[in-house]
């Protein structure tokens, strides 16, 4: 069985030992850029390898690309070999804060057109709060060879500047309502959204556990957002291109699929003064 979107944590436990299985720690806080390292230091699931949001999952940053731009496709690829992933790999991503982070390595993964990777339901506090083990070890795994293909397409700012008053297009913007409004901006020097986008917060996707609603429940709500849009004229965007993987997400666990990611995002959008934005 091939897990593409969620993966509960009893599965995972069942696979903690598995060879063709690579599980992700993908922690990370905005604040503290180094928590989530040295939260793995500290304990992790058995087998775990960590990925870095800045350093493993993201590109160099050039003033106008956002605060997270895609990383070298060909790095990337090289890097999950060296972690043990292969194109027959069952890969699962988890952090600490209800897959808003785990998002996206879910996402970068089928960007490299590799499919059978999931997040894991609940992350680590799901796991711990089930009594499950951690460990400090640090596995040392064998070399593999990843092969990049075609996979799931980002769009480009040029994309939706083009297509912001056309049919066709409908951004889905994952910030809080207050940033989406422009207020109380604190990570980016420009307050406000893109024209023409719906706000949905990612953390809507969650129970109150922490852990993605159902699939019907999704699909109901996003429905009731999208009104008749189809979801391929859907794009994901958030502040840096992180948390709307979340919602992307949730569409396709909903079986709302082909929607798509606007990787820059916000905070390449307002790094361009001629982009119009709205509050």
């Amino acid at each position: 069985m091939i897990y593409n979107t969620l993966i509960s944590t009893d599965a995972v436990a069942q696979h903690i030992d598995d060879e063709n299985w690579v599980i992700c720690d993908c922690r990370h806080d905005l604040s503290d850029i180094e928590a989530g390292r040295r939260a793995y230091a500290d304990a992790h699931l058995l087998n775990a390898r960590f990925l870095h949001l800045d350093q493993d999952l993201s590109g160099p940053k050039t003033g106008d690309n956002g605060r997270h731009p895609l990383p070298d496709p060909e790095k990337l690829a090289e890097k999950l070999g060296r972690l043990g992933i292969s194109d027959n790999t069952q890969v699962i991503a988890y952090d600490a804060h209800g897959g808003m982070f785990a998002a996206r390595l879910w996402w970068l993964m089928r960007w490299l057109g590799h499919e059978a990777v999931a997040v894991m339901d609940g992350g680590i506090t799901q796991w711990i709060a089930e009594g499950r083990p951690l460990t400090a070890e640090v596995p040392q795994p064998a070399s593999a060879v990843f092969e990049r293909r075609p996979g799931a397409l980002p769009v480009n700012a040029t994309f939706v500047l083009t297509h912001v008053d056309k049919k066709g297009m409908q951004l889905i913007d994952a910030r809080s309502p207050d940033r989406f409004a422009g207020q109380n901006e604190t990570l980016d020097p420009v307050g406000g959204h893109i024209p023409g986008a719906l706000n949905r917060f990612f953390k809507l996707n969650l129970d109150p556990q922490g852990c993605f609603k159902p699939a019907d429940v999704l699909r109901g709500e996003f429905n009731q957002l999208l009104a008749d849009r189809k979801p391929d004229e859907i794009v994901h965007q958030c502040g840096s291109g992180v948390t709307a993987c979340h919602n992307l997400l949730a569409m396709e666990h909903a079986g709302l699929k082909g929607s798509r990611l606007y990787p820059g995002s916000w905070s390449e959008w307002c790094a361009d003064p001629w982009r119009p934005i709205e509050k």
